[in-house]
């Protein structure tokens, strides 16, 4: 069912029902009042690259060139979201159980952070609901249970992006009275799945440490020795293969990098790196990890691997020499 949306820039389209209730309704810290949305000057909610292609040499990398595999950095999140509906299928061909997906919704070429929190948390809310119009046919649908990171945002999601939906949205945590410590009342995951839930898609569980921590449990309790299927959208798991989290202080969270990370397969991935050496990550399974650089109006390929290098490697190692 396509959405009634606005268009913002040429990327992501906003529900119109989003900006037609009739009072604000709080999403983390992002507040959204009747008949406006808050972007800061500057700030754009998503942009497309228009005409953009790859190019590749064939000796870059290693035997990821033999893959036989290979698409092209997208030019908008229209054709973004085509890639990520192929890729997803063709995991699920291959029975992965475990998937991830990542990318900027603040615009293909952002960085996490150059948009509003609560903004790129709309941003993604809505690119879900639209990749669940493109992949999950209307039989399937009250048999996906989409998971949000807290309740306040099940009701947000209902009244906005995913209005008259049958999918099944529910949430990860709920929030205490001591929420501003950090605080939530954990939520039993196998009292949320219902036997008839088939596919399970978790939407940006990175805001509070302990989100992750339950998706790590949905998947133990629900989906291992099963047909189902669990997607991570926008999780930013960077974070924890890069030890942002201290394991002293976030022992099971740090855990999960060598214990739930490593049953993961990322099916479709970008990450950009600014500055003078700048390029992007990317990745769409089945195909190989490359790195890119955006040369006018185009990407050229300057390295490929089978293997996810780490954001450091890409940073110190690879564009700098390339």
């Amino acid at each position: 069912m396509p959405l009634s949306s606005l268009s913002i820039s040429s990327g992501v389209s906003i529900p119109l029902s989003m900006l037609s209730n009739s009072r604000g309704h709080s999403c983390r810290n992002f507040q959204l009042q009747k008949d406006s949305i808050p972007i800061h000057r500057n700030q754009r909610i998503a942009s497309g690259n228009r005409g953009f292609v790859i190019s590749c040499s064939a000796g870059a990398g290693d035997k990821a060139a033999s893959v036989g595999f290979d698409v092209p950095f997208p030019n908008d999140y229209s054709e973004l979201l085509k890639q990520v509906k192929d890729a997803t299928e063709l995991a699920m061909k291959d029975d992965r159980q475990l998937m991830e997906i990542e990318f900027p919704t603040a615009g293909l070429e952002s960085v996490p952070g150059d948009g509003e929190g609560g903004i790129e948390m709309t941003g993604s809310m809505t690119l879900i609901r639209e990749f669940c119009d493109l992949f999950i046919i209307p039989e399937k649908a009250t048999r996906t249970r989409i998971f949000f990171p807290e309740a306040n945002e099940v009701t947000f999601a209902r009244q906005s992006a995913f209005e008259g939906a049958s999918f099944k949205l529910d949430y990860l945590t709920k929030p205490s009275l001591f929420e501003d410590f950090g605080f939530t009342t954990k939520v039993k995951m196998t009292d949320r799945v219902k036997p008839q839930d088939e596919l399970f898609l978790v939407a940006y569980p990175y805001f509070n440490v302990n989100e992750m921590l339950v998706v790590e449990e949905l998947y133990k309790e629900a989906v291992v020795n099963t047909s189902r299927k669990l997607i991570v959208f926008n999780g930013e798991l960077d974070r924890i293969r890069s030890g942002y989290y201290p394991k002293f202080f976030y022992p099971k969270l740090a855990a999960l990098s060598t214990t739930l990370l490593p049953q993961m397969e990322t099916v479709y991935y970008i990450h950009n790196f600014k500055g003078r050496n700048g390029g992007v990550l990317f990745r769409c399974y089945p195909g190989p990890w490359k790195v890119l650089r955006k040369t006018r109006n185009s990407y050229v390929c300057l390295h490929q691997q089978e293997s996810m290098p780490s954001l450091k490697e890409v940073a110190l190692d690879i564009l700098p020499s390339t």
